[in-house]
C-alpha cells in the first residue's frame, strides 16, 4: 500500500487503485455486511428506547476485544463472546424491578473498561495500543473474517425475520401486545442477544466507543425522516451503507481513524434530517398562522 495515497478526481481510477488491495476488497464487503446489520438491528434498538442497553454491549467490547488478544485467541472472539455474555445479563437483569440495576450496571462498566486498558498495557504485541480496537481500523481484515461475520449476519438477520412481526407489535405497545399472548418476555431476551451479535459486529468496523455510528444514528435519522416502518427500515439501511463506505474512502485517504469517519458522515445526516423536520414543520405552523380559518393544504396551493 503507498504510504501516502491521493485522491486524483479520477473516480474511476482511484476506486481501481483502492480496490487492487484484497484488504480494501475484504473492508467494503465487511462494511456492507455490518452496515445492514447494525441498521436493521438498530432500528428496533431505537424504536424499543434501548440505546442504554446498546451502550452497554458496545462498552464491554473492549475489553472483551482486548483479553482475547491478550490471551492469543484473537480478537473476533472476545467481541462475540463479551458482547453476547453482556446481552444474556443485561436481559437477566431487565423487569426484576430491582432499582439498583442502573447502577450495578453503570459499575460493571466502569471497571471492564479499566481491565481493558490493564489487558492492553499487558500485551506487549503489535495491538498498537487501544486506538484500533477502540476507534476501528479497516488494516488487516481477512477474508476468514469476511466470512465469519457473513455468517453472523445472516443468522442475525433470519431470526429477526422470525421475530420480527411480533417484535414490532411488542415494542410499540408492550402491555396489549401481551394480553394478545405475545411472548413479550421472550422477545425482548432473544433481541438483546441479537443487539449483541450487531454490537460485536459494529465494533469491528467503528470500534467499540462509536459503534453507535452505525447502531442507533442512521435507524434515528431515519425514523425522524417518515414514520412508515419499511420504508423507514430501508432507508436506515441506505444510510448506514453510505455511512460505511464514504468513511472506508476517507479513512483510506487520510491517516485518522476509519471510526470518526463513519461517525461523522452518520452525524451529519442526522443533523440534515432533523433540520429538514424542523423546516417543514415551522413552515406548516407558518402557512397555518397565515391564514387559521383554512386547510394548510390550501393555503400552499
Amino acid at each position: 500500500m503507498p504510504a501516502d495515497p491521493l485522491w486524483s478526481w479520477n473516480v474511476v481510477a482511484d476506486v481501481q487503485q483502492m480496490w487492487s488491495y484484497p484488504f480494501m476488497v475484504n473492508a467494503f464487503r465487511v462494511g456492507a455486511i455490518v452496515a445492514v446489520v447494525s441498521a436493521v438491528v438498530g432500528w428496533f434498538v431505537v424504536l424499543r428506547r434501548q440505546t442504554f442497553a446498546a451502550h452497554t454491549v458496545s462498552a464491554v467490547a473492549f475489553p472483551g476485544a482486548a483479553g482475547a488478544v491478550l490471551l492469543g485467541v484473537g480478537a473476533v472472539f472476545g467481541y462475540f463472546a463479551v458482547c453476547l455474555a453482556a446481552a444474556l445479563v443485561l436481559a437477566a437483569l431487565r423487569d426484576t424491578g430491582d432499582r439498583a440495576e442502573s447502577a450495578l450496571t453503570g459499575t460493571v462498566q466502569a471497571f471492564l473498561l479499566a481491565c481493558g486498558y490493564l489487558f492492553t498495557v499487558l500485551y506487549r504485541g503489535l495491538l498498537e495500543g487501544p486506538q484500533t480496537i477502540l476507534f476501528g481500523t479497516f488494516l488487516g481484515i481477512t477474508a476468514d473474517q469476511v466470512t465469519v461475520l457473513l455468517c453472523v449476519g445472516v443468522a442475525v438477520l433470519a431470526v429477526l425475520a422470525l421475530i420480527g412481526r411480533p417484535l414490532l407489535f411488542a415494542s410499540v405497545d408492550p402491555r396489549v401486545a401481551a394480553g394478545r399472548g405475545v411472548p413479550v418476555r421472550a422477545l425482548s431476551i432473544a433481541f438483546l442477544v441479537l443487539v449483541g451479535a450487531a454490537t460485536a459486529e459494529a465494533s469491528q468496523i467503528t470500534g467499540t466507543l462509536l459503534v453507535f455510528a452505525l447502531l442507533v444514528i442512521p435507524a434515528a435519522t431515519a425514523q425522524t425522516l417518515t414514520a412508515r416502518p419499511a420504508v423507514s427500515l430501508l432507508l436506515a439501511v441506505a444510510l448506514a451503507l453510505a455511512a460505511t463506505w464514504a468513511g472506508l474512502i476517507a479513512a483510506y485517504y487520510s491517516p485518522y481513524p476509519l471510526g470518526f469517519f463513519v461517525t461523522s458522515f452518520a452525524f451529519a445526516g442526522y443533523v440534515l434530517a432533523r433540520g429538514a423536520t424542523l423546516g417543514a414543520a415551522l413552515g406548516t405552523r407558518a402557512l397555518r398562522a397565515a391564514s387559521p380559518g383554512r386547510p394548510v393544504r390550501e393555503v400552499a396551493s
